[in-house]
């Protein structure tokens, strides 16, 4: 017995074994909580956005402290140029993207009539189609209506949900004071109760968490200004309508790793068809060529060297995340993903390290 229990693969089914068993249990008494479920879920919003303020201008509160500027003054700095950069957006952004908007409502029975149009010459001329394209293609016409309903009504749901978002995002600036205030007092005061060795470990740890979102973060929001500059002057540069809408659209869809451009690349095309043929085909090669650009140099320099995760796992990940959580999933999924790898990293590293020498294995 004693051998069996040294055995470290038998090690490793015990403590599996005891995982799930863990998770069983936490799943049968759900009930104790669903409350401490409903309470994290009421201040998530606000500490999360927060929280990605906090890692995008901590740097510049950082940098003003090494300047001899009090902590408390780089804060207010800060918020006043939070402030002032939501003015100008208000100010130069926010009209032109409404009166974008409001065109593109206003052309939309066109674009649908030009659509239905497209469908029926294609009906015509379609003799070689098998029948099943046919039905198919009939089948979506006959319910065009029924569809383009379904879509605004989600889309009047989204914006009654946003309005509750927008209250939550109301205590954003207060969390952001704190964090930016306090935050670099959290790691000492957890570290206080534990012995060195151990506090070290922590310190470790946390710093490595840190340095992950750090790098997601900063160098997703860079990233996705970039790809946001670049889709603008591609779309100016042919002339596409809606051209500003259709590029912020893009930049905050990148935000979303590898999947989140081709979506925005959807309506970009399909408006650039009904436009002319040959816009929509250089806007798809402008989608194209900001992509490559972005994931062949961009990326791998800003994030890829610490994050160090492979396009295919994100993929998956994000594909999963978003089938089980849906919009928040694709934007939570690779973050999360990326702080449960340096958190097992960690743990796997302190554990062969206390391993004999010559034994630097699991299994």
């Amino acid at each position: 017995m004693v051998r069996l229990t040294n055995n470290k693969l038998f090690r490793s089914l015990i403590y599996t074994l005891l995982i799930f068993t863990i998770i069983y249990l936490i799943h049968l008494t759900g009930f104790i909580f669903k409350p401490v479920g409903l309470l994290i879920a009421a201040i998530a919003v606000p500490i999360i956005g927060a929280g990605v303020l906090y890692y995008i201008t901590n740097p510049l509160v950082s940098l003003l402290e090494r300047y001899k500027v009090p902590r408390i003054v780089g804060i207010l700095i800060v918020f006043v140029l939070i402030i002032l950069f939501a003015y100008l957006s208000i100010y130069f952004i926010i009209p032109p993207v409404q009166e974008q908007f409001a065109l593109l409502v206003d052309n939309m029975p066109k674009m649908i009539a030009s659509f239905e149009e497209l469908i029926d010459i294609w009906q015509n001329r379609n003799e070689f189609l098998p029948s099943g394209v046919e039905d198919t293609i009939q089948n979506v016409l006959n319910n065009l209506d029924s569809y383009i309903e379904h879509i605004m009504g989600s889309l009047f749901s989204f914006i009654g949900s946003l309005f509750s978002f927008v209250f939550s995002i109301v205590l954003i600036p207060f969390f952001l004071f704190f964090m930016l205030k306090d935050g670099h007092k959290l790691v000492p005061f957890i570290t206080s109760f534990f012995s060195e060795s151990k506090a070290q470990n922590i310190e470790r740890l946390f710093t490595n968490i840190s340095r992950t979102l750090a790098s997601f973060i900063q160098g997703q929001f860079l990233v996705s200004f970039c790809v946001g500059i670049m889709l603008l002057i591609g779309y100016l540069s042919v002339g596409l309508n809606y051209a500003l809408m259709l590029a912020l659209f893009g930049l905050f869809m990148n935000l979303i790793p590898f999947i989140g451009p081709w979506i925005s690349a959807i309506p970009a095309v399909i408006i650039g068809f009904f436009q002319d043929p040959m816009i929509g085909l250089w806007t798809a090669v402008i989608m194209i060529v900001a992509q490559q650009i972005e994931s062949n140099f961009i990326s791998p320099n800003v994030m890829g060297k610490v994050l160090k995760l492979h396009p295919l796992t994100v993929i998956t990940i994000i594909l999963a995340a978003g089938a089980m959580a849906g919009f928040v999933g694709f934007l939570l999924a690779v973050p999360t993903y990326a702080v449960a790898k340096t958190i097992i990293t960690h743990f796997y590293e302190l554990y062969t390290n206390n391993l004999p020498a010559g034994k630097k294995t699991i299994l």
